[in-house]
């Protein structure tokens, strides 16, 4: 009997456990154009700043294989197809329905349906109601354009882009959100927009827990020809932020990006490390940060409002990136964001290259969830 519980022979030795990756392994998940030059390795002490090389052009970005999405409002509609399904307030109009109540709940289930979310469902529904009562609507297509009229007020006001301010230099611009919701890629996107846009920047690798994410923003930095302020992983973020902000300062560049590590807004710790940077950036330049960007993925709907009453207490939030939203049928979260908040979105990513990060637009945003006339 004891023979059956003799212990297996090991079949491998010690040196058979599989090694750990190292920064270099992780950083190939991020593939390179053709012809581009491997990444500087990360220091851990002191703070590198990776130059963009002066002899050749920072190479083309191929992110997807997929066209970016079309100029104007064509490119919006196109992109948003899916919250516009959802909403299926297109083929509503499209019959030509009775101006009823029964209407009007099919037209508050679809706004729900799309995590327009209650309160901005709830005064959609009454301002329509209320005017409907009074007559003021002849048929539906003077209800369509009622309708488009109060989701584009509900919006319009947070339609604000980043305006960078030339006296602040550099102005200097903190970027945070949950785990996930591609706030690097995002800053990859900003720098090639605003060197395009004729401004000198330069990058802080703050998300020192993922030790891709140095690689990563490296890899952009590298493509875009703008230097990165990077230490190791595990590294002090606030500490990253300090080096990369006096670096750019005595530099004169016009503009710093600092990059934190995705924490979910209900982890205390990691949210007091974002106070802490936003302390430590303050004693170079007591205004600094001039902008707290936060990344929302557009695809977690109703979530979107927990994550940003967390962050806004925690670090001041002072413009938004809604991600993601050429992916998802819960585009209707930025009503309710708008209606809560009032904190100006800046930009709308509705693709995956750089050309579909853009400028929130009110009006193409509506447009492409409702069109402006019958059959439109």
């Amino acid at each position: 009997m004891i023979g059956f519980f003799r212990r297996k022979k090991p079949q491998d030795g010690p040196d058979a456990a599989p090694p750990r990756p190292s920064t270099e392994d992780l950083a190939a998940a991020f593939p390179r154009a053709p012809g581009e030059s491997p990444a500087e390795a990360v220091e851990a002490d002191p703070p590198t700043v990776a130059p963009p090389e002066a002899s050749a052009p920072a190479p083309e970005i191929n992110e997807s294989d997929a066209a970016p999405a079309a100029a104007g409002k064509s490119g919006w509609r196109d992109r948003l197809r899916r919250t516009s399904a959802a909403l299926g307030l297109a083929g509503l109009f499209t019959r030509n329905p009775r101006l009823d109540d029964d209407l009007l709940d099919e037209i508050e289930t679809a706004l729900l349906t799309a995590d327009v979310g209650v309160p901005a469902t709830t005064a959609i529904i009454e301002d329509l109601r209320k005017r409907m009562k009074e007559r003021e609507f002849t048929d539906a297509q003077a209800l369509l354009k009622a309708l488009r009229a109060d989701l584009i007020a509900l919006i319009a006001p947070v339609a604000r882009p980043l305006v960078i301010d030339a006296s602040r230099k550099p102005f200097v611009v903190l970027t945070v959100g949950v785990n996930g919701v591609g706030k690097t890629t995002t800053i990859g996107k900003l720098a090639r927009r605003f060197k395009q846009d004729g401004h000198s920047l330069m990058l802080a690798a703050g998300d020192t827990f993922r030790a891709a994410a140095v690689a990563q923003l490296q890899t952009w930095g590298e493509r875009n020809g703008v230097p990165v302020v990077a230490q190791g992983q595990d590294a002090d973020a606030a500490s990253v932020a300090f080096d990369a902000l006096q670096s750019a300062k005595s530099r004169g560049f016009d503009v710093l990006i600092a990059d934190t590590a995705g924490r979910l807004h209900t982890q205390t710790g990691l949210m007091n490390e974002l106070g802490k940077i936003r302390r430590v950036l303050g004693k170079i330049d007591d205004t600094a940060p001039h902008e707290v960007l936060m990344v929302i993925d557009g695809t977690t709907g109703q979530n979107a409002l927990s994550q940003l009453r967390q962050f806004h207490a925690a670090v001041g939030v002072t413009g938004l990136v809604v991600t993601k939203l050429d992916g998802t049928a819960k585009g209707g979260v930025v009503f309710a964001l708008a209606r809560e908040f009032g904190i100006p979105i800046r930009y709308a990513g509705i693709g995956e290259r750089v050309e579909d990060l853009r400028v929130f637009d009110a009006e193409s945003f509506v447009d492409a969830l409702l069109p402006e006339a019958l059959g439109g």
